[in-house]
């Protein structure tokens, strides 16, 4: 049931984790939410969105895997002074709440790393009050797309994917998302897409620079050296490449994510 997290919470890791806000990264589901509502964030990580999406919402419940990882968004919210939010411990899989309890339950970046998604969007409906929104995001990497052609980032994808299955998690969870919805029994679906675009000198130098030490660094240089599916000067390699992508002048690079917002049926 439990998949491995791939990414791990190295200062790399979360240095990508810090720049997502609820406007770059939930836009799809703002429209939706209202002063009064409570909301549930699972996966909450270092809690950028959390405390964004606590500024629009009456109360927002921050939810990980464990106390440790919590910690990340307690201290975010505790910098920005908020006092609507609180935190869980939580498994998405068998949430710890009674049915009905919140408006909206929002996942970002969550589901490529659960074993069993459907049964997470399942409790995600569980929880929330008929008429809420369950809502979800997730990128799909195979739709990531660069130019120029670098090598090592060829290898850096086919790493990355072997990795994340392996861990038990997918990869390409963007274009799965409509699909996990409807099987969850999720009538009333909307599916949408939205990327993100690094196409200037600093945006390339920042997310080239962040995920060279990623692969060097990260949980997923452990896990693939401790597998076999990579040497160092694999992920040396690998590093070099995007640093030799960030270089090009014409350098691009274009983040796929599908977004579902599924509304919660009367109950019977």
């Amino acid at each position: 049931m439990n998949a491995v997290y791939t990414h791990g919470h190295h200062e790399s890791v979360l240095r990508s984790h810090r720049w997502r806000t609820a406007a770059n990264s939930a836009a799809y589901l703002l429209p939706h939410l209202q002063p009064h509502m409570r909301l549930l964030d699972i996966g909450s990580g270092p809690g950028t969105i959390t405390a964004d999406l606590a500024g629009l919402v009456g109360h927002v419940t921050a939810s990980e895997v464990d106390e440790e990882t919590l910690g990340l968004a307690r201290a975010e919210v505790a910098a920005r002074g908020l006092t609507n939010v609180d935190f869980a411990v939580a498994d998405v899989h068998a949430l710890d709440f009674p049915d009905d309890t919140f408006c909206v339950v929002h996942a970002h970046q969550v589901l490529q790393h659960v074993g069993d998604p459907v049964r997470a969007l399942r409790e995600m409906g569980r929880v929330t009050k008929p008429r809420g929104y369950v809502a979800a995001r997730d990128s799909d990497y195979t739709a990531f797309t660069w130019w120029p052609r670098v090598p090592a980032l060829d290898e850096w994808m086919a790493l990355y994917q072997r990795i994340a299955r392996g861990n038990g998690g997918e990869p390409d969870a963007g274009r799965r998302l409509l699909s996990w919805a409807r099987q969850a029994g999720f009538e009333d679906v909307t599916a949408t897409s939205s990327t993100w675009c690094f196409a200037n000198q600093e945006d390339r130098d920042w997310w080239a620079g962040m995920w060279a030490e990623r692969v060097l660094n990260s949980a997923m240089a452990e896990q693939a050296l401790a597998t076999g599916a990579a040497t160092q000067a694999d992920l040396r390699r690998m590093s070099e490449g995007w640093l030799e992508w960030a270089r090009a002048r014409d350098g691009w690079l274009s983040i796929l994510h599908g977004e579902i917002i599924c509304r919660v049926p009367a109950r019977d």
